[in-house]
């Protein structure tokens, strides 16, 4: 980071901050940035941090915040550039590991967060995305029932678990294998897969 940070205004401070804690994700474990790593990248001290956020916990919420309502925001707005479900559900697929190859630090700490053990303030906002992301796709999963590109023996819930878990699951092989660019590879036939056990016959 540059030393004109020192000079930026408090809300635009506080987004750099959060922005690299996301770099920083990016390359190591999430659970091992410690504040005097995130004030050593942006070239600040501890006290200059501390006076954005209170504590190390504040700044994680903040980050898990960010990461929410950017994830929510992109999968809401391409799931209504076509009313078609199941090819609403392609696109928000595609999107989210769009999302997550652009910002590889965001998968990690949303795998760090969700298995604590402790409810923080950052895992709950996890879970809470997670709630309204289940939500939109089994919303588009009954539409495509009741228009008929769905199979009605489709259980909605189950559909829907399997559609996140198949995006975490192609997340975390990537990331285990060093190469987040293989999901553009691997995505594809895998989303034909998930429509053939959907579809209506």
């Amino acid at each position: 980071m540059q030393n004109s940070n020192k000079r930026l205004p408090a809300n635009e401070r506080r987004e750099v901050i959060i922005e690299t804690v996301l770099q920083l994700a990016g390359l190591h474990n999430p659970s091992e940035i410690t504040t005097y790593a995130i004030a050593t990248q942006m070239q600040l001290s501890q006290g200059a941090l501390f006076r954005h956020f209170a504590t190390k916990d504040a700044i994680w919420q903040a980050v898990m915040e960010s990461v929410s309502d950017r994830l929510l925001s992109q999968i809401n707005h391409v799931s209504k550039t076509t009313e078609e479900p199941l090819a609403a559900l392609r696109a928000i697929f595609m999107t989210h590991l769009e999302f997550a190859i652009d910002r590889p630090g965001i998968p990690r700490i949303l795998f760090g967060e969700l298995q604590k053990a402790d409810a923080t303030a950052a895992k709950q906002i996890a879970q809470t995305m997670l709630k309204q992301y289940a939500l939109l796709i089994g919303t588009r999963i009954e539409q495509g029932k009741a228009l008929g590109t769905v199979s009605p023996e489709v259980d909605t819930k189950a559909a829907t678990t399997l559609f996140i878990g198949t995006i975490q699951g192609l997340i975390m092989q990537s990331l285990l294998s060093g190469d987040l660019l293989r999901i553009r590879s691997d995505a594809p036939e895998v989303f034909t897969i998930y429509t053939r056990g959907i579809r209506s016959r």
